[in-house]
């Protein structure tokens, strides 16, 4: 087994945060500032411990570095504002502490284990996809440790009855579902559909939503099949596609297969009218396969364009907190010089519900903190978050939604990944393929 090589940032005290109003936006102020009743007591710092691990080899590299970039981001961000006020004076300072996993279950369970037992973190965050969430939600639940998945959208993992997990993505069941209904709105006649999914238990538990739904519209679903996880040549499933002769194809899985999909469906001139695939459109090196990304379709947890505001959240009658779009999209480039994606988004709204979970409970006390998080509706940049309490479901996101993107080509001949759903955040028209 390779050496497990931790990597910690660490927080220094300076001024701090105070929670947000009801209602409110919450804006910095500095630690230990003057009350109404005189100066206030000199403010204690504690470190607050917060392990993960994260994919620096493997198959989800790419999109783990994006997580893990957004998680240094909002560190960062908290460290210069002074750190996560409580409500005793007490200022919590983040330290992170995070393994690389390799992408493998098994090491998952290995290093949750450590940062628990040897590391002594306070709450985790979870890692990338998930398969490798599912590993550490069991280690977490199994020893009463608070994990905010930050990457992980499996249904079936949030249907285990815990206690101690709370998912900020939309679940995996809404993933395909909206590109339904964009696909009908786009073009009414489309009547039959192939499905053609990575056999691993988020993508089945994507298309296991999809296909009652398309069913349920009245399309006709003509290939159902999965392919293994690793999966490369593709040719067996795109002659079963090719015999079907389907308008439409759904399915995916993550980047690489995804993009390996997407380019052998353009390599045998496959002509559906319609293709929308799972996490690989919205990743920007999906335009390395050029003219194969045209048109292509895309769910994603969050995009640029859409901006979720204090607006947005008064018309909902829930508060706002945290930073604007804009403002996590600038921050983010001026540190890693280059577009956030939606895994680096969900990485620092995970750190954001955390804190804002801190700030109400006063502690990190786990049992005050689940009050608290179980208790949460709030907008971020995001988008909104808000958890079931049911004990089948319990922590599972309910409340956010998601966003569709297309790759077009432009006037100047190049590839944009355009968001064409929700119709109020469009930048382009969806448009058919060709």
């Amino acid at each position: 087994m390779a050496a497990m090589r931790p990597t910690r940032i660490v927080a220094i005290a300076i001024v701090g945060l105070v929670a947000a109003a009801c209602g409110g936006t919450t804006t910095p102020q500095a630690s230990g500032a003057p009350t109404a009743g005189g100066s206030a007591a000199p403010a204690v710092s504690k470190a607050l411990n917060i392990g993960f691990t994260n994919s620096q080899t493997g198959a989800q590299q790419v999109a783990s570095t994006k997580q893990t970039e957004g998680i240094k981001l909002w560190v960062d961000q908290v460290t210069k504002a002074g750190g996560i006020k409580l409500k005793d004076g007490t200022v919590l300072m983040p330290k992170i502490t995070f393994y690389d996993d390799g992408s493998a279950t098994d090491r998952v369970q290995q290093l949750y284990t450590k940062l628990i037992n040897d590391d002594k973190v306070d709450v985790l965050l979870s890692p990338y996809s998930s398969s490798l969430v599912k590993s550490a939600a069991v280690v977490s639940e199994q020893n009463g440790k608070v994990m905010i998945t930050a990457g992980g959208a499996d249904d079936a993992t949030m249907e285990q009855g815990f206690q101690n997990i709370y998912q900020v993505y939309s679940p995996g069941s809404k993933y395909l579902t909206g590109a339904i209904d964009l696909m009908l709105k786009l073009d009414p006649s489309i009547k039959k559909v192939a499905i053609v999914n990575e056999k691993d238990s988020f993508s089945v538990s994507v298309v296991t939503a999809a296909k009652p739904y398309a069913e349920s519209k009245g399309l006709q679903v003509v290939v159902n099949q999965g392919y293994d996880t690793g999966t490369t040549d593709f040719a067996p499933f795109i002659n079963q596609i090719v015999a079907a002769a389907p308008d439409a194809i759904i399915g995916g899985g993550h980047l690489v297969d995804g993009t390996a999909f997407a380019k052998a469906l353009k390599e045998k001139n496959v002509s559906a009218r319609f293709v929308a695939l799972l996490v690989a459109p919205p990743e920007p090196t999906f335009a390395d396969i050029g003219d194969a990304a045209n048109f292509t379709v895309g769910p994603s947890q969050w995009e640029i364009p859409v901006k979720y505001n204090e607006a947005a959240a008064k018309a909902l009658n829930i508060p706002f907190y945290g930073i604007t779009s804009d403002s996590f999209t600038s921050a983010y480039r001026a540190m890693f010089n280059s577009a956030p994606s939606y895994h680096s988004a969900g990485g620092f709204a995970a750190g954001l519900i955390l804190q804002r979970a801190l700030e109400d409970a006063g502690s990190t006390d786990p049992a005050k903190l689940r009050a608290s998080l179980d208790k949460t509706d709030v907008m971020t940049f995001f988008g909104r978050t808000k958890f079931s309490t049911d004990a089948k479901t319990h922590g599972k996101q309910v409340a956010h939604d998601m966003v569709y993107i297309q790759w077009q080509k432009g006037s100047d001949g190049k590839l944009a990944a355009q968001v064409v759903w929700p119709t109020e955040a469009k930048t382009a028209d969806a448009q058919l393929r060709k």
